[in-house]
């Protein structure tokens, strides 16, 4: 019987979404065990991101989390990636995207706080989505959408550092306003982290 070489990533925050849109995860090489404090999303795993007591020490090869980050408490950051560090496999890396609030500021600055940015599936986003939480969800009742912290690149790196990462990868996309970055648990060479970093970073 030949060994199974599938990996597993922890999909933190899914909502109702799964790998099949997720650059890098998309693949048979990857088993997805899907996260979420919505329990009517229908996740694997009902949690927040500040607890995952329930996930083994060391059992996930990934993480992957995106716009999540921002909907914690600047103090409840620091357990979040703690979380993250404890979950993944000595050689494990997170990639994480999240709003980038220099480009969104820069918006603000010109007086288009209400003024749509883009147009998403949920609808035009404007500035005041990205920093507070998208406001019809909110309004509809979902609080968890409200976002409660915000990050610029160097920020976002600073918290995986402080959490024990030993290298990052990544950028601001202000076109875009997010961030993303790759964050690995154990240093690696230039050349291997950049072509696994490439390989999940949009």
């Amino acid at each position: 019987m030949g060994k199974n070489l599938s990996k597993t990533f922890l999909h933190v925050g899914c909502g109702k979404s799964n790998k099949s849109k997720l650059k890098g995860f998309n693949s048979e090489d990857w088993h997805e065990t899907r996260f979420d404090i919505d329990k009517n999303v229908k996740p694997d795993i009902v949690g927040t991101m500040t607890d995952i007591s329930i996930v083994k020490n060391e059992s996930f090869d990934a993480i992957y989390s995106s716009h999540n980050i921002e909907h914690l408490y600047p103090h409840e950051v620091t357990f979040a990636i703690d979380e993250f560090y404890r979950v993944l496999k000595s050689d494990g890396f997170v990639v994480i995207t999240c709003p980038d609030l220099i480009s969104v500021c820069k918006a603000v600055v010109n007086d288009n706080l209400l003024k749509p940015l883009y147009q998403s599936p949920a609808g035009p986003i404007s500035p005041i989505d990205i920093i507070y939480g998208h406001r019809g969800f909110i309004a509809n009742g979902n609080e968890f959408m409200a976002h409660k912290c915000g990050f610029t690149y160097s920020v976002l790196c600073s918290v995986f550092y402080q959490a024990g990462f030993k290298d990052t990868l990544g950028g601001a996309r202000p076109n875009n306003y997010d961030l993303w970055l790759v964050a690995f648990k154990n240093k690696l060479s230039k050349e291997d982290a950049q072509n696994i970093a490439f390989s999940f970073l949009p």
